[in-house]
């Protein structure tokens, strides 16, 4: 074995959804019985959910595919692999935002991409905490530099979120909306989550790291957890799509992101805001928007070309450029 744990080499043994005796596991990977238990207990700590059976051995209770650059790189298109300068898969990082903001800025036109099986410090917006287990969702990060700063820039997530959407549409995925500033619904419920983080050189291009999270196949455990963060979560099981090949549905996602930057990049934002008013999730809601310094309710009136909200009041509209957005859909 290289360098992997042996968590994870456990984890690519029974990823496929079958039982397989921890006698078999020991011989294939050449360590003993106990050794396997212990990799089993580690994986449960980091919230995989497995089946261990009596004489039946171990198996995921959803088949996941293990994330694997070679696959993933095959499943792009050919503009979007030559644009791709390295891809590094990694059992486990802290955050992969983090990873690729420490490293040099990707020339423009070319992309650095990193996904990780596991985040020990996943987040997502204002700091929050991004949960997903082994096999449980994608997790994934890729760095780009522009030439020139775009004139909308400050629309980019609402750009992104777009791609992200194409991405999983093309493979089949239903009734997905978007939820102002960067997430993709499923059924109102949260499937996917983006993070953009920018760096800019003085005098220089601007760089920015675009982190993306999908739910794949989250189990009870997982869902309870996540919704006593006050979310309701997705995964893509309920989009309608198988959620095993996740090596395909990453790169669909990046294919199109890739795809979606090239284009903001010459044409900027126009061309994405009207495919994001037919699936905005928002628009027509009444809606409350926190604030440092208190809340404002409104009824939701779309986005406009900067990414920001508008909100309908007794006062007018106002454009909201920040805040957290709550909304019942079942009013």
């Amino acid at each position: 074995m290289n360098d992997l744990p042996l968590p994870a080499w456990v984890f690519a043994r029974i990823a496929d959804g079958q039982f397989h005796s921890g006698q078999d596991l020991a011989a294939d990977l050449g360590v003993t019985r106990s050794a396997i238990w212990k990799a089993a207990a580690a994986l449960r700590a980091l919230g995989v959910e497995m089946q261990a059976v009596r004489n039946r051995g171990y198996r995921l209770a959803a088949a996941s595919e293990p994330l694997a650059a070679m696959r993933l790189r095959y499943a792009l298109s050919p503009a979007a692999r030559d644009a791709v300068t390295s891809l590094d898969i990694v059992w486990s990082c802290p955050s992969t935002n983090d990873a690729l903001l420490g490293r040099a800025s990707p020339l423009p036109g070319t992309t650095a991409v990193m996904l990780a099986e596991y985040q020990s410090a996943g987040r997502g917006r204002r700091g929050r905490k991004w949960l997903a287990p082994p096999g449980a969702a994608i997790c994934m990060s890729f760095s780009w530099t522009f030439a020139e700063l775009p004139r909308d820039l400050s629309a980019l997530s609402l750009v992104i979120g777009v791609c992200v959407l194409r991405g999983l549409a093309r493979l089949g995925a239903r009734n997905l909306e978007l939820k102002w500033p960067n997430d993709i619904l499923c059924e109102h419920r949260k499937l996917c989550g983006t993070l953009i983080e920018m760096r800019a050189e003085a005098a220089g291009p601007t760089t920015v790291v675009i982190g993306i999270g999908v739910n794949c196949a989250i189990g009870s455990g997982l869902r309870e957890a996540i919704s006593s963060a006050g979310l309701t979560p997705a995964d893509l099981r309920d989009a309608g799509i198988g959620s095993g090949e996740r090596n395909v549905i990453a790169a669909s996602v990046l294919d199109a992101c890739l795809a979606g930057l090239r284009t903001f990049e010459r044409d900027g934002a126009v061309g994405f805001l009207e495919e994001w008013q037919r699936v905005d999730a928002l628009r027509d809601r009444e809606v409350t928007i926190q604030l440092a310094d208190g809340a404002r309710r409104g009824i939701a009136r779309g986005v406009d070309l900067t990414g920001a909200l508008l909100v309908e009041n007794p006062q007018g509209v106002t454009r909201f450029i920040s805040g957290d957005v709550s909304v019942r859909f079942d009013a």
